[in-house]
């Protein structure tokens, strides 16, 4: 592209035709897209092709029940999370002569992350920054490396897996899984169990309970006790498998400090192992390559200091 029609390109570029593009990405369809943005379908797929004719690319492969980033549109999108997190931090860059701190923090969290490290430090910087914005979403494990990943998160709480070698992993705490049934199970209220007594029984699990995923500890001490279980029932949410427990759909695993409430309020039923359960790392995920606005950045540099000057062992649930 010579100067003259890269020229031409930035001036008669319509920017809003980056945000649309951000947006259907984000919700993965033309149609959920054009709800978010309160626009018609045939508006957001117009925008879509306009922009595709202006980069003389196509950005989305669609039609016949695909729809997937190709390899120019995925540089694209990464390109538009760094312009519009420029654009989010212009208010602060003309402003920094001030000690007022604000900012949009985005944290990405599996859905059972329980941790006073991350509560403290909520309550203390909205007392501070009281400036400072919060978005905070749930997701899969492998999801909320993915959106630290394309820096539309600021930072992510998660199980892993395996490590993305350009992103920074710090283990923020430790936690223990032990598994559970509802009222409606024949186990309810039974004392004394052994392992043993738990082979055959139908279970529910998380979507990474697996030998190689981020639950193997879990996956492994079925294996090793040779227990059969058949799996009946999925979720990556916390809250959707401990529904499943609870209506007595099957036995499940369940971070023990999690759901100590409703061990104690009779809701959930403890089962063995009980001295050793299996435990799990929770990683703190950040991407060295995002330009951080301040408040991310002081966010961010407050809980890796709680993480390191706190002794292991007061960052281990049981």
């Amino acid at each position: 592209m010579t100067n003259r029609s890269h020229n031409r390109f930035v001036s008669n570029l319509d920017w809003n035709l980056l945000r649309t593009f951000v947006v259907i990405v984000e919700e993965g369809s033309i149609s959920r897209a054009a709800n978010r943005l309160l626009r018609g379908q045939p508006a957001v797929s117009l925008a879509l092709q306009r922009l595709e004719n202006e980069l003389d690319c196509r950005v989305i492969e669609r039609g016949h029940g695909t729809f997937r980033l190709t390899a120019e549109g995925r540089r694209l999108y990464e390109e538009c999370i760094d312009i519009y997190a420029g654009v989010a931090r212009l208010k602060e860059t003309v402003t920094t002569g001030t000690d007022e701190i604000s900012g949009a923090i985005t944290i990405c969290l599996a859905s059972h992350v329980i941790t006073p490290l991350l509560d403290d430090l909520l309550a203390s910087t909205y007392k501070e920054h009281p400036k400072v914005s919060y978005s905070i979403k749930t997701a899969s494990s492998a999801e909320v490396a993915n959106q630290v990943q394309d820096k539309s998160a600021s930072l992510g709480i998660c199980l892993i897996n395996r490590r993305l070698p350009d992103l920074d992993y710090e283990n923020i705490y430790k936690e223990f899984f032990g598994f559970y049934c509802g009222p409606p199970h024949p186990l309810f209220g039974k004392k004394n169990l052994r392992l043993q007594d738990l082979r055959g029984e139908d279970a529910v699990s998380f979507e990474t309970d697996d030998l190689n995923d981020a639950l193997r500890p879990v996956a492994l001490l079925r294996q090793q006790n040779e227990m059969s279980q058949r799996i009946v029932g999925r979720s990556s949410q916390l809250e959707e498998l401990r529904r499943m427990i609870l209506c007595g759909l099957g036995i499940g695993p369940l971070p023990v400090h999690v759901v100590e409430r409703d061990v104690r309020d009779g809701l959930l039923w403890r089962l063995p192992p009980y001295d050793d359960p299996p435990m799990v790392d929770i990683f703190l995920v950040t991407n060295p390559k995002k330009r951080f606005n301040r408040a991310e950045a002081k966010f961010i540099d407050a809980l890796k200091t709680s993480i390191r000057i706190t002794p292991i062992e007061k960052r281990t649930y049981f």
